[in-house]
């Protein structure tokens, strides 16, 4: 929770430089690769010493930014972070930056599971369906591949949960076939009883 709060002003200043800069996408796209870069297990290490001086962080961050050929602004925000000893942020800064970039974007992310990788037309046709139900100009999909799904999909986003699994399915044609059973038995119950009473 700490570190989800520390890394609200990073996010916020980065993303309102890059606006300015028309470069907010860009920058958004080197953000999460530089997150994955030093979330390795020795760039984490090194930058968790704290007897290695700040001025070594920041050259080594402007080393590894230079190698990526990433843009000056996110070579500079990376500097910054090192230099500061907030390099283990960088994964939630970029969360909360690719947050603040699809609000200004009017897009939302959905996470879909299936069974096996979907095609570019089932891709495109669910993008089509999911801007639709959501009520969204873009939908950017973030697929998962469940093998131990027997088959469909499912979709979460934010509260917004759409099951089109096959065990969804199933699930529900069970809920059906325990009302229909439940309301014949009542039926039944109820026609009995009105045959067993006497005439006056």
């Amino acid at each position: 929770m700490k570190r989800r709060r520390a890394a609200t002003p990073y996010a916020k200043a980065l993303f309102e430089l890059a606006r300015e800069r028309a470069e907010a996408e860009l920058v958004g796209r080197e953000l999460g690769n530089a997150a994955a870069i030093f979330d390795v297990a020795e760039l984490r290490d090194f930058f968790a010493r704290p007897w290695i001086p700040p001025a070594v962080k920041r050259a080594v961050a402007a080393e590894i930014a230079q190698r990526s050929k990433f843009s000056k602004l996110t070579a500079d925000f990376l500097a910054l972070v090192a230099g500061g000893g907030r390099t283990d942020h960088l994964k939630v800064i970029a969360e909360k930056y690719d947050k603040r970039l699809d609000e200004d974007l009017g897009r939302v992310r959905a996470r879909v599971r299936t069974a096996v990788p979907l095609t570019d037309k089932e891709r495109e046709m669910l993008s089509a369906k999911l801007e639709t139900v959501l009520e969204r100009r873009q939908v950017v999909l973030e697929e998962i591949v469940d093998r131990g799904m027997l088959g469909g999909f499912l979709v979460e986003s934010d509260s917004v949960v759409l099951d089109g699994s096959l065990e969804g399915q199933l699930d529900r044609m069970r809920r059906r076939l325990a009302s229909h059973e439940d309301g014949a038995a009542a039926g039944y119950a109820t026609s009995h009883d009105d045959g067993d009473e006497e005439d006056p």
